[in-house]
């Protein structure tokens, strides 16, 4: 190939300690001077820094799969969790307007309840105070006390005998106050749980005989009044309507039900009719208390 005019062959010049020109060739001259070179590097001192700012947190395809899988998932769960929420009502129990639910709901919060009257001061035996008082620590040993049966407990009480026993029951000892905490005990009454602990454990000794009791003539009760009667337990539903029932002076309600005559109406009651439990559900209630009532409702409703 002809070399062009001008052309020089390509010379080495090394020139300076660190940088030397490299001539490619002149084109004549006048033309350029073309030079290569050769700059040290020179040492920083930061970091390189590895980051690239603009990566994707996802580097794998499992990880692509499971964005757009929840990208898809997350918004369907919320929807139809918000559809849940504004369809969603308030329900009210499928049985709530039973009879036997109004009945519950409509009871007295409380009754009275006759039961058999106590024993008089003075005629309870031994083994009756000793369950009602003595056995609350007896029973157990509590703070030291002779436990009951324990003869090896009890026998250094009962050598100092009958009369000692009863007088330290009487005054209290240690955490026992006195008489047991029952200051309606007798002293004959303290004897007898004294001697039945005492022969429980070995002891000899023997009780008072109970005092007979004086006759005491049956008071006639007295019938209730049946405006009380009806305060206590019949306004939870006569004084509103509740479930039917007939309203407190409300004629129109009455005029039926008095067509009946007072006799149907003091068993319906008795009985339980309809949301209304037998005796208004105050089982303590006597047929004369009820039929009280029912004619005080009847006075104020015709």
């Amino acid at each position: 190939m002809a070399r062009p005019a001008g052309f020089e062959p390509t010379t080495l010049g090394f020139g300076g300690q660190y940088s030397d020109p490299l001539s490619y060739g002149r084109l004549g001259e006048e033309g350029v001077d073309y030079q290569l070179k050769f700059m040290p590097l020179q040492k920083s001192g930061r970091p390189v820094d590895t980051h690239d700012p603009h990566s994707s947190f996802i580097k794998t395809p499992q990880q692509l799969i499971v964005v757009v899988l929840l990208s898809f998932i997350v918004p369907i769960i919320g929807i139809v969790m918000v559809v849940s929420l504004v369809l969603s009502r308030p329900s009210t129990e499928p049985h709530a307007m039973r009879a036997e639910a109004v009945a519950a709901r409509i009871q007295p919060v409380g009754r009275v309840e006759f039961g058999a009257p106590g024993a008089a001061p003075g005629s309870r035996s031994g083994e009756e105070i000793v369950k009602a008082v003595c056995a609350t620590c007896h029973q157990a040993g509590v703070a030291n006390a002779p436990k009951l049966g324990d003869r090896k407990a009890w026998a250094e009480h009962i050598k100092h005998g009958l009369k000692d026993m009863v007088a330290t029951a009487i005054k209290g000892k240690g955490a026992m106050p006195p008489k047991g905490g029952d200051a309606s005990l007798t002293e004959e009454e303290i004897t007898r749980a004294v001697v039945f602990m005492a022969n429980q454990a070995g002891g000899k000794f023997k009780a008072p005989a109970p005092a007979k009791p004086q006759a005491v003539a049956a008071a006639k009760p007295q019938a209730s009044s049946g405006k009380a009667v009806y305060d206590q337990t019949c306004v939870a539903c006569h004084a509103q309507s509740v479930a039917g029932s007939p309203k407190l002076g409300d004629k129109a309600a009455w005029a039926p039900r008095l067509k009946t005559g007072m006799d149907s109406l003091v068993q319906s009651v008795l009985k339980g009719k309809g949301a209304m439990p037998p005796k208004a559900g105050n089982a303590s209630l006597t047929e004369a208390q009820i039929r009280a009532a029912v004619e005080f409702m009847i006075s104020q409703s015709k």
